[in-house]
């Protein structure tokens, strides 16, 4: 049974980890994506640390599921290439910097006179209007400038601190593929089509706001610092290794002061109800390490979950892949790439009852794909070749 997106072509002109992450999503969903790359090396990832014959982890984590074709986007013959493409298209998404796809004749003008229906869909590092629209971004840029590293460090004195995973540019993917999804519903109940744009700044402002930016909710009371989050974090050190306990209500820590063996803990006035507990954080948080750092995570473990307590052990890269509830839903997966060989991979997260997500196709080699999508437009041999002579497209798949 095909994906929910089987039938859905969408053109991708993006390039690094949130437009690739954000089309290879819904190309997991059964959407055909046609990723057009220039020629000279492709996908900036491609280039990356991690390799195996030729290809590197991060392109293939972020583009499986996608054809490639290689055009040369500064010469008219190849803009008139994409063009074409998209007239046969549902959705044409890039993340170019604000005003370079107009400039190549490629803006939502010009690719919706090819196609009127089509969804166009601009991706960027801090959206088209304002002071930093026209600044170069990566994702720790994001994280600067979002709050997200302040976040992250605790209180406004701390000094920031980064997340070590690229948050903004994964999070931006996630919200693009869901928008992407929702204007091609919309399209289908109207016949229009429209103009999504996301920034990598909207889509980490919009995410932090629902649990991290409380005390900017109230209007008039705002607190002239963010108070500070507790020194210690949720990470508790035992006998032979490292595990985490979270509690939330009442229930939970009584049943915590009985898994732990500490009943003196209901008397303490200083933790008598939740917000007293969090009044009180470092110095909870302190005892419940204290009492924990005599005996082995396996130990606590046990009792904690026999109590009901929310904990988990705290694993390893290593350990994850061969964990028992990663292993019991199947979460990494095995194929065969037709170059790089046995990978690991994570399939794709939700998992849909009738049309089920698939990994169909690893990650192309640059161009591999560039002669058959152009015997699908309609080019002729003769075509291709005259196309392959002049570098207007790769000169062999």
């Amino acid at each position: 049974m095909p994906g929910p997106l089987s039938g859905y072509r969408v053109v991708d002109l993006t390039a690094n980890v949130a437009g690739p992450l954000a089309t290879m999503i819904l190309g997991d969903q059964g959407a055909e994506i046609i990723k057009v790359e220039p020629l000279d090396g492709g996908d900036h990832t491609r280039a990356g640390a991690h390799r195996r014959s030729g290809l590197s982890a991060s392109f293939l984590n972020n583009n499986r599921n996608k054809r490639s074709i290689c055009i040369d986007l500064k010469r008219p013959e190849g803009v008139a290439l994409v063009l074409r493409l998209a007239a046969r298209a549902d959705a044409f998404v890039q993340n170019f910097r604000p005003g370079v796809a107009e400039r190549l004749g490629l803006g939502e003008a010009a690719v919706r006179a090819a196609a009127p229906k089509i969804v166009y869909v601009s991706i960027s590092g801090f959206g088209e209007v304002g002071p930093y629209a026209e600044k170069p971004v990566y994702d720790p840029v994001i994280q600067a400038y979002s709050g997200l590293a302040t976040v992250q460090a605790g209180s406004d004195e701390a000094r920031p601190r980064m997340l070590r995973t690229i948050l903004p540019d994964k999070l931006t993917a996630i919200t693009a593929s869901q928008a992407i999804t929702a204007a091609l519903l919309a399209r289908e109940r109207s016949g229009e089509g429209q103009h999504v744009r996301l920034s990598m700044l909207e889509a980490v402002v919009q995410f932090l706001w629902s649990s991290d930016m409380s005390d900017q909710t109230f209007v008039g009371d705002e607190p002239p610092r963010q108070e500070a989050a507790s020194a210690t974090d949720l990470v508790y050190e035992t006998a032979d290794g490292w595990i985490t306990v979270a509690v939330q209500t009442n229930a939970q820590w009584v049943a915590l002061t009985r898994a732990l063996e500490r009943p003196e803990w209901l008397d303490d006035p200083r933790f008598k109800t939740p917000a007293l507990r969090q009044l009180n954080v470092d110095a909870r948080l302190q005892l419940t390490q204290e009492a924990l750092r005599g005996r082995t995570s396996a130990h606590w473990l046990d009792r904690l979950t026999r109590e009901q307590v929310p904990c988990a052990p705290v694993l390893t890269r290593n350990q994850l892949i061969r964990a028992p509830q990663v292993q019991a839903l199947g979460l990494v997966v095995e194929t065969t790439h037709h170059r790089a060989g046995r990978l690991r991979q994570a399939r794709p997260a939700a998992r849909f009852s009738g049309t089920p997500a698939e990994i169909r196709r690893g990650a192309p080699g640059l161009g591999e794909h560039t002669g058959a999508i152009l015997g699908e437009l309609g080019c002729s041999a003769d075509e291709i070749a005259a196309l392959r002579a002049a570098g207007i497209v790769n000169a062999e798949d």
